[in-house]
């Protein structure tokens, strides 16, 4: 099996010269020739998991260690592939990942939780192709696609037995993306940090859910156990948390990054599209210091979203309103815990809250 199906991927790699239409459309001529493929399904992904966690993929921030990290205590670990200064770092981050989780499944005996990698999927990023040649090569087992749905991109993951999260904040972009065939949505709720909506997150999991009965996954704000337990409640399948994991030992983050996120509540976040073109979050503090005038208009473009560019970003800090609740630096492995302990107190809650129920 394992000769057929190397074989079957230098077939798809040998496609890196054609142009990106004929490229696209070459993978998915591809993709029947991959459909006997194991092809991971959301219950095996809820199967592999101690809570039903996401970290989300953060520009400058996910980095290999917080990925693995994450992974070997139980919750699914991402990065954008253009936290990698080129293709190449890219690759060499999958490379470090998928043999640290080897390795730790190895001695451990344990097998540790799937990753992902986020792809932004924009006319503006001309790494895009190179960059889904890569999860091919690797088998991401999960790719979030952002900022464009495109059912040839998820086709050609479906091909080699991965899943597709898209990222959402509003109605009209969700419907979009189930046309292309996702395996789920991640519903960007206001609150988040990065690239997020203003919709309040009852109201948008609701909306989606009228249309909708697969996999959701909620983001914006959600930094307790309890959090987590009241998505579920809402509707959720899973949730997505990014700012909880900024200030951890493993994360990439400036350690006056960590220091400034841990200080700050609600007032520090400001919803603008003053610096990428598109609305985010950010802790305001960062961008005062920085000297950015986020009163002129930008163009969308994220041609320069890369670590290659990093130096404009270094000192703009994005974060969500969950910072209100994050008390300290600490480890991936510690605040994974919490959560778990938190997760626990907040069940037997509601079980006690159900006894005295007596309608």
């Amino acid at each position: 099996m394992s000769h057929t199906s190397n074989d079957k991927n230098e077939r798809l790699l040998k496609l890196k010269s054609i142009a990106p239409n004929q490229f696209i459309r070459n993978l998915q001529v591809e993709k029947s020739k991959l459909k006997n493929q194991s092809h991971m399904n959301i219950e095996d992904l809820k199967r592999s998991l101690v809570l039903p966690v996401i970290a989300s993929p953060m520009f400058l921030v996910s980095g290999s260690k917080l990925v693995v990290e994450c992974c070997k205590n139980g919750i699914v670990g991402t990065l954008p592939s253009l936290n990698g200064r080129s293709s190449a770092d890219f690759e060499q981050l999958l490379i470090e990942i998928t043999t640290e989780l080897k390795a730790f499944e190895k001695e451990t005996n344990t097998k540790p939780a799937p990753f992902g990698i986020n792809l932004i999927v924009n006319k503006t990023n001309p790494r895009l192709m190179t960059d889904l040649e890569l999860c091919i090569k690797y088998k991401v087992p999960l790719v979030i696609t952002s900022l464009g749905a495109v059912k040839q991109v998820v086709d050609t993951v479906h091909a080699y037995g991965g899943l597709v999260f898209h990222d959402v904040i509003k109605k009209r972009h969700a419907e979009k993306a189930i046309e292309t065939g996702v395996d789920g949505i991640i519903a960007v709720a206001n609150g988040a940090g990065g690239h997020a909506g203003t919709a309040n997150p009852f109201a948008l999991v609701e909306e989606i859910r009228s249309f909708y009965s697969g996999t959701l996954i909620l983001a914006g704000a959600i930094t307790r156990g309890k959090d987590i337990l009241a998505a579920e409640t809402m509707g959720a399948d899973f949730v997505y948390m990014g700012t909880r994991f900024i200030a951890t030992e493993e994360s990439m983050a400036q350690p006056a990054y960590k220091e400034m996120l841990v200080a700050s509540h609600i007032d520090d976040i400001i919803y603008t599209d003053g610096i990428s073109g598109v609305n985010a979050n950010f802790l305001l503090p960062s961008i005062e210091r920085s000297g950015v005038d986020i009163s002129e208009k930008k163009e969308e473009d994220f041609s320069k979203l890369t670590a290659e560019h990093g130096k404009a970003w270094k000192d703009i800090w994005s974060a969500g309103q969950g910072t209100t609740g994050i008390e300290k630096i600490d480890t991936a492995a510690n605040v994974i815990d919490s959560l778990k302990k938190e997760y626990k107190i907040a069940l037997l809650e509601n079980q006690q809250r159900l006894d005295r129920i007596d309608f």
